[in-house]
């Protein structure tokens, strides 16, 4: 399962739609329910808009990646691809890959193919 932390109702449906359409199962969360609920329920990944209107996305990538939960789930999150020192931040927190906007879109298929491929080894 893939968490997904996005409040922009076009790029969730994108993703929605690509991950439907490489059969890999989303599931929408918010900042707190993603860093309450992961533990319970194992992600493959997790997918985060940078500029999540919380302003907590730094938050959550510092709290999969704690030392406590292993940091073990990849974390891809995107941005405007202006925003260069948010995107030096994210890769700080511990986020494993940070793409513009547009290039997020363009990858997504391939991406979210990767992340099944990933969680079929896994089990």
């Amino acid at each position: 399962m893939v968490w997904v932390v996005v409040d922009d109702l076009i790029f969730l449906s994108k993703i929605e739609d690509t991950a439907r359409m490489v059969g890999v199962a989303v599931k929408v969360a918010g900042p707190d329910q993603l860093i309450e609920d992961s533990e319970g329920q194992p992600a493959t990944a997790v997918l985060i808009d940078l500029n999540h209107r919380s302003g907590r996305a730094l938050e959550v990538i510092r709290a999969l990646k704690s030392e406590s939960r292993k940091g073990t789930v990849p974390v891809l999150a995107y941005l405007s691809h202006v925003q260069t020192d948010l995107a030096a931040a994210a890769r700080e927190a511990g986020c494993d890959l940070v793409l513009p906007r547009s290039a997020f879109v363009q990858q997504l298929p391939g991406l979210l193919r990767k992340l099944a491929e990933r969680d079929k080894e896994s089990k």
